[in-house]
Parts: C-alpha cells; sequence; structure tokens
C-alpha cells in the first residue's frame, strides 16, 4: 500500500492541463480514483495507466529497396 495518490490539482499540473480536464476524467469514469470522505484522490498508477494507454507509437516505414519503373 506504497501507492501515491494525488490531488485533482496535481494531476493538472502533471498532465499539463487544465483542473476541468481531470474532473472531466473522473466525472466519465474513464479514470481509476478514490473517494474519501468527499476528497477525490488519483492513484499515480491510474494516471501512469492512462497516459500508457493513449500514447501514439511512431509508424516505422518499411524500406521497399530500390525499384525503378521500366
Amino acid at each position: 500500500m506504497n501507492e501515491r495518490y494525488l490531488t485533482v490539482d496535481q494531476v493538472a499540473e502533471l498532465l499539463g492541463t487544465t483542473i476541468r480536464f481531470p474532473r472531466r476524467l473522473i466525472e466519465e469514469r474513464r479514470i481509476r480514483y478514490v473517494k474519501v470522505g468527499r476528497h477525490v484522490r488519483i492513484p499515480k498508477s491510474a494516471i501512469d495507466e492512462y497516459i500508457a494507454a493513449r500514447t501514439v507509437e511512431p509508424v516505422r516505414l518499411r524500406r521497399t529497396g530500390l525499384r525503378r519503373a521500366a
């Protein structure tokens, strides 16, 4: 249970967004969160999973060789 829990403000700063974005993620249940009384905390691992799931890898083009048209 050494998980680090972040506030909405901390998540917004970590993602480089406004506070509205993590609040919308919570409202739409697109990210895991924990309610502690009336406070909302987001596990750091949930942020890492969110980023990993939405990371777009670059496309590697295959080299086709040097073919010439006749």
